[in-house]
């Protein structure tokens, strides 16, 4: 047995890390940034009215269109394959003992930041997910590939079937319990936009956050958030235990991402003009679209990725040297997005939100997102780990590790 396995643990050296994976990362963290910002910006919460008010609404439209198309639902994918194959790298060096305790940690942190910065946070998810992820190593490659397969497309579309055909409640409750809290916090839906907006105190702030806990809860359950995500990390398990990601310039990439984009594009297509016309044909076949559409779409940005590292790489390397950066700091870079989002359009900030359109807002998560990729570069010139990933790996380790290269 090893014995630094079972005594001394240590967290991966810079040294041990793949480019290709941090660069992964940090494309999954533009993506995020992409599909959150919207959030940020308020711009979600603005009812059809005041969005088709916007200098740029109609820009908007076409800019709301790809969103869906192109982000929504993919890049949290792969962030969400990433996870599970750290898993496996994790299992490879440590005990289940270590990764639970890893995973206790960044149920905290997650609950910290959904509490105090964003209710968006999936941190939390997350950690839960990787907890039941623990649960499933013993079973057989093929067991896990059924079962992530079940995970991504009969549970999610049978549960909406249940509640669309067959009248099944699981979800009321928790949205009944949601606008409880939201009425005893004084927010409504007419100021529900607005609130973050104008609040310019923290405690206000806050009060918005404690009702969005409970709407996060009803989000999680009424988009089946835990079995997808469950899901999408036994897939990212299974391209870990099985080494894939060591070998990729081996693997047969173009026809990866040949099949995927034939699935994954059209689908999304069908899938974006469903979602940006209100599910006309009903909630389970909006489901069903998003579950044929969103993981193929999300394996064939991986593979294209992977093709551009494979085959590109000299040509290419500033840019995946610059993704990696924020891959490196993914914890600290998905936090300081919401930090960013607070101080540019809250009350307590800049209070720009409802003020911008979708197109507008977009361009600034991408500046948001450049400036981290540099400072994140620049941070690991001098520093081995991020902050956060530092003082994670602390609590997770029990013991000091120097942060100074």
């Amino acid at each position: 047995m090893n014995t630094q396995k079972q005594h001394h643990p240590l967290p991966t050296t810079e040294r041990e890390r793949h480019v290709i994976l941090d660069a992964l990362r940090g494309t999954a963290l533009l993506g995020i940034a992409l599909a959150n910002f919207p959030e940020f910006g308020l711009w979600t919460f603005l009812s059809t009215e005041q969005q088709s008010a916007m200098p740029t609404a109609g820009v908007d439209e076409v800019m709301k269109f790809m969103q869906y198309l192109l982000v929504d639902g993919k890049f949290y994918s792969i962030f969400s394959v990433l996870f599970g194959l750290g898993f496996a790298l994790i299992l490879s060096r440590h005990s289940l003992s270590f990764f639970w305790r890893r995973m206790m940690i960044l149920a905290v942190i997650g609950l910290c930041h959904m509490m105090f910065l964003w209710s968006g946070d999936i941190l939390f998810l997350y950690a839960v997910g990787g907890l039941l992820l623990s649960l499933l190593v013993r079973m057989s490659d093929k067991a896990l590939l059924w079962t992530a397969a079940a995970l991504l497309t009969i549970v999610p579309v049978g549960l909406d079937a249940l509640i669309e055909f067959f009248g099944g409640d699981f979800v009321g409750p928790f949205y009944n319990a949601w606008w409880a809290k939201a009425d005893e916090m004084g927010i409504t839906e007419e100021n529900f936009a607005s609130w973050l907006r104008d609040a310019d105190s923290y405690p206000q702030m806050f009060a918005f956050l404690i009702q969005g806990a409970y709407e996060r809860m009803w989000e999680f359950v009424s988009g089946h958030r835990l079995p997808k995500v469950l899901g999408l990390f036994i897939l990212g398990y299974l391209i870990g235990k099985n080494r894939y990601y060591a070998r990729v310039d081996k693997l047969p990439l173009r026809r990866l991402f040949k099949w995927t984009f034939v699935i994954g594009f059209p689908t999304s297509l069908v899938y974006a003009w469903s979602a940006t016309q209100g599910q006309p044909w009903g909630m389970t076949a909006h489901s069903a679209l998003y579950a044929v559409s969103v993981v193929p779409f999300a394996f064939a940005f991986i593979a294209g990725i992977c093709l551009l590292y494979t085959h590109f790489h000299k040509k290419v390397q500033l840019a995946f040297t610059l993704f990696a950066a924020s891959g490196r700091m993914a914890l600290t870079c998905y936090i300081s997005q919401s930090v960013i989002g607070i101080l540019l359009f809250y009350g307590v900030g800049m209070g720009l939100g409802t003020s911008m359109g979708l197109v507008t807002i977009e361009f600034i998560a991408f500046g948001a997102f450049v400036l981290m990729v540099f400072l994140c570069r620049l941070w690991l010139r001098w520093f081995l780990f991020g902050p956060l990933e530092w003082i994670w790996r602390l609590l997770t380790y029990g013991r000091y590790f120097k942060i100074l290269k």
